[in-house]
């Protein structure tokens, strides 16, 4: 069964999301709608300090009720920017830290199913002391982590985020040591 957009309707258009139904026919004319958040887009940065250690934030999550998290430093696509940009623009707001290189990893959508997050994933190197800048509202703590104890985070449910969790075994998993 095919179904086809009929309409759409924005509920919300913010900085960073916008919300919309979306009312689809199929070849019979029943109709369905499916709630949909549109987001521009993010990267997730998977810092290392040496080869055993990396960098991660603590963070105030108020999406879960202002629980503190475990991830990888992150963040939202500005309009028009190339996610390699983002991705070294966003370890230096967040960690203090600069690239001196980056590699990609992978890209792969959040939650499909209700968002149109498009996350592109990447390893840096030849970190360098710089200045954060946080944006108003962030809470975050920079953390060195053991690149191995990132993994038993994961299994004692330290560490919940799950791009922060894909990106680390996708790296560990594909594109360690190449």
């Amino acid at each position: 069964m095919n179904f086809e957009l009929v309409s759409r309707q924005v509920l919300y258009e913010g900085r960073k999301v916008a919300l919309e139904l979306l009312t689809l026919e199929d070849n019979r004319g029943q109709r369905v709608v499916k709630e949909v958040c549109r987001h521009p887009g993010a990267v997730c940065v998977l810092p290392f300090l040496d080869d055993e250690t990396i960098v991660m934030v603590r963070n105030r999550r108020w999406a879960l009720e202002g629980r503190w998290i475990f991830e990888l430093p992150a963040g939202t696509l500005e309009r028009g920017e190339e996610p390699m940009n983002c991705a070294g623009r966003e370890l230096v707001e967040e960690t203090g830290y600069l690239a001196t290189r980056l590699k990609r990893i992978c890209d792969f959508y959040t939650a499909p199913g209700i968002l149109g997050e498009h996350m592109h994933a990447f390893a840096a190197f030849g970190l360098e002391r710089s200045q954060a800048a946080l944006e108003a509202g962030e809470e975050l703590e920079v953390v060195s982590v053991p690149y191995a104890r990132a993994f038993e985070m994961m299994a004692e449910r330290e560490l919940v985020d799950a791009k922060s969790m894909l990106t680390l075994l996708y790296w560990e998993r594909f594109r360690k040591g190449r």
